[in-house]
Parts: C-alpha cells; structure tokens; sequence
C-alpha cells in the first residue's frame, strides 16, 4: 500500500515538474516577443526605401518631397517661357565628306518655377551640381539632325543649377555635339557654307514650353580665338522658327547659324597651280621637231597621267556628289588641253607620213635627166615663143636645119614643169604640216588663258 503510494506521489512530481518547465518557456518567449516588439524587428517594421537618398539640408529647404517634380511648373496653365542663351566655345572641325560639323558651348537655359522658392534673408542663390538635375523639373532640349554628342564629364559632370530665392532657375552645361549640315560645294573651292545647329523641346509643344532667345541675338556668344584651318568664320547669328510635326503638332526650334567662306591659297598651291604647269608643260611638244617622236609622245603622256592623278586626289577627299563642282570644271578643262596637244602631235605626225609617202613615190616617177641642159625656172606650162627656142636650142631661123634638137627640148621642157608643179604641191603641203605646230604655239595658250578669265571672273 505504501509503495502505491510513493509511486504516485513521484508521478505528480514528475507531473508538477514539467509544467513548471513549460510555464516558464512560455513565458520567456512572452519576454523575447516583447523585446522584440520594443525594439523593432525587420520583419514585422516596414523596411525604408534603400533606393532613395536622404535629403540634404538644401534640398530639404526646397522641399523636393512636397512636390511632384516629374509635371512641368504651372501644369495645365499657359506655356512656361524658357529663355536660352549660348557660349560657343570652339568649333573643331568641318567634314566634307561626312557634311557634317563638331562644336564645343555652353548652353544655358533661364527659367522660373515657384514650386523652388525658399526663404531667404540676404536673397541669395543656391548653387548645386548635377546630382539636385536628377531630382527636380529641367526643360528637355535637344539638338535636331544631331549625329553625335555628349556632356562633359572631366573631373566631374559638367552641368550647373542655380536657384534664386523666387524661383528663377539657371541650368548651365557644357556640350560637345556633332550635327549634319546641309553643304553645296557646286563652287567648291571657292564656295561659302551656312550650317546650324537647332535646338528644340523634345516633348513640349508650344502650348507647354515656350523656347525663346534670351537676349535676343546677343544671346549668342562666341570666342574671339576660334579659327578653322580651311574656313574663314564670316558671321554668327540666332534666328528663331516653328517646327511641325504631324503626330504631335507644333514646337519652338531656335538656330545657331554661321558662315563659313572658304581659304583658296591651299588648293591653289595643291590643286590649280600644278593642273596649270601641267598644261603649259604639254605646250613644250609644239617647240620639239615633229620628228623626234620618243621626245613629244612621252612628254604628252606624262602630262595627261599627272593631270589624272590632281583629279583623282581631288575627288578623294569629297563626297560623291551627282552635280559638278568648280574645281572639275578647271581640271577636266585642263584635262582636255593636254590630251588635245597630244592629239595635235598625232595628227602632225600623221599628215608627215603620208607627205613623206607622196615625196617618195615622186621621187621614184622622175625620169633621169643627167647631162641635159636645164629649163628656164619661167617655163610653167610647156608651151615656148620663138624667142624662147631660141634661147634653148640655139635655134637662129625658123625654118633652119635644128629643128628636130628644139622638138627635143620641148618635150624635156614639158616633162621638167610637170615635175615643178608636183613639186611645188609638194612643197605647200610640207609648209602646212610645219604651220599646224606654229599656230598651235599661239592657240593653245591663247584659249587656255580666256578660259582662265571666264573662270575666275565667275567663281571668285
């Protein structure tokens, strides 16, 4: 009976002891769960925004979090005028053959939104750097028929805010752009060039944003040192127009045009200068005998390889256009003055040939008249007076006994004018064949030099 009983008694133990246990895990994960509630915990607390920065202090005196800034200021009222202004700071370079040209500004846009304004006591700007762009309204330019361009970024992004205590807005940055213009170089080189580089909104039409030139042209500004190489900068000036889109309806677009005109003296040097030496130079032929024909025949082919290769050169370095230029017109002008005095040096020597020919085919018809006395250079048609017999055979009377030594000397004085008169035909085509060279002398150099004054009084 008592063992039942210890028994028993050990079992409400062991009972009693796992409550106290258990009651006592209960309640030190009441105290962890509490703690836990106290402090704050990552699961149950709502996790901050990690994408997001903290505000500085500025940008908490401008109450950036107050304001939905993704809306233009004034939303859903008149346009916001945006006033534009620029500083060219270089213009580095002109391709002809892409058309297009790289310039380096500064392009500053001037605008107000209230929704900026703070309290100041002295009114002055706050000036901030690239990273407040991010977080607030900016006027969204860009450069039409751009091709390529960039921000400045060295050391750090080239880009400015200011902000006045009203509101007024300067957002400056510095731009490199590469951008198409339309060239004409049917007077190439002695062409002149406008370019432009227009500027526009890229969402805004002119019911939203009003693009304007600050200053009016004074709004554009330029370095006293630009300087190109081939170009003479004539002239900068600001106009402003509408553009249309049929999508999306009306925008302002402001243009920075300038004039470039052309330096001749390089290509005169490389170009015209050397195209003229050549043609003077095929002229030298006209002074060379007509018979020397390994002097004239390499001299002319030298003359027109060499022109072949200044036009080659030329059109190289120039886009393919389908008109013609003004230096094509000088060079193939120039072109076709060489290869005519080649041609004036076949021709020669062709007619010199047949001459030779005819001289020899002459020379083979005539009889042999050696040891007979010679004719009278009078006797041209073969017909004699008494007088003239005479003279040739001694002959006193009419009727005399020496008549057959006159009938004789008739027909010789008869064959030797046929032979004079061939030769004298003989002598007029030789005199000709000389006369091609000696009125080419002055042609040639004569029509080269009024094409030359036609030329130039056109082009330049």
């Amino acid at each position: 009976m008592l063992t039942v009983h210890k028994m028993q008694f050990s079992i409400f133990l062991l009972l009693w002891g796992w409550v106290l246990s258990t009651e006592c895990r209960s309640h030190q994960q009441g105290k962890e769960i509490h703690e836990i509630y106290k402090k704050g915990s990552p699961i149950l607390k709502r996790s901050p925004d990690i994408t997001k920065s903290p505000l500085t202090k500025s940008e908490q005196l401008l109450r950036i979090d107050d304001h939905d800034f993704s809306m233009r200021p004034g939303f859903g009222g008149p346009a916001i005028p945006v006033g534009v202004d620029v500083q060219v700071e270089s213009l580095d370079s002109i391709s002809e053959v892409d058309m297009d040209f790289t310039m380096t500004l500064y392009l500053r846009h001037y605008w107000k939104d209230e929704r900026l304004s703070f309290p100041s006591t002295n009114n002055q700007s706050m000036t901030f750097d690239g990273r407040l762009v991010k977080k607030i309204w900016v006027p969204d330019m860009f450069f039409v028929h751009s091709k390529r361009s960039f921000i400045h970024d060295t050391t750090t992004d080239n880009v400015m805010l200011r902000v006045q205590p009203d509101g007024k807005v300067l957002y400056s940055l510095r731009v490199t752009v590469t951008a198409m213009c339309n060239m004409d170089f049917s007077r190439f080189p002695l062409d002149t060039q406008t370019c432009s580089l227009e500027i526009e909104s890229y969402a805004y039409t002119e019911d939203d944003l009003m693009l304007y030139w600050k200053n009016g042209n004074d709004s554009l500004k330029t370095d006293e040192r630009i300087s190109l190489s081939q170009f003479l900068i004539q002239e900068f000036h600001t106009t402003t127009k509408l553009a249309f889109y049929s999508s999306t309806g009306w925008y302002n677009r402001l243009y920075i045009n300038f004039t470039l005109r052309r330096h001749i003296f390089f290509f005169l040097l490389q170009t015209y200068f050397p195209a003229t030496l050549m043609v003077m130079l095929s002229w030298v032929s006209f002074w060379i005998d007509r018979r020397a024909v390994p002097a004239r025949v390499p001299l002319g082919i030298t003359t027109v390889l060499t022109m072949s290769t200044i036009i080659t050169g030329v059109n190289a370095s120039m886009p393919r256009v389908s008109y013609i230029k003004a230096v094509d017109i000088y060079l193939w002008v120039s072109f076709v003055f060489v290869f005519l005095s080649v041609l004036e040096y076949a021709a020669v020597n062709y007619l010199t040939t047949v001459q030779e020919r005819k001289e020899r085919k002459l020379r083979d018809k005539l009889p042999c008249t050696c040891g007979l006395p010679q004719p009278r250079p009078m006797m041209m048609d073969g017909s004699y007076s008494d007088g003239d017999v005479n003279e040739l055979g001694h002959y006193v009377s009419e009727n005399g006994d020496k008549q057959d030594r006159m009938m004789m000397q008739l027909t010789l004085g008869s064959e030797r004018s046929s032979s004079r008169r061939k030769s004298q035909r003989y002598v007029s085509m030789r005199i000709d064949t000389h006369a091609i060279d000696k009125y080419s002398r002055i042609i040639f150099p004569g029509s080269y030099i009024l094409f030359n004054l036609i030329y130039w009084s056109i082009f330049s």
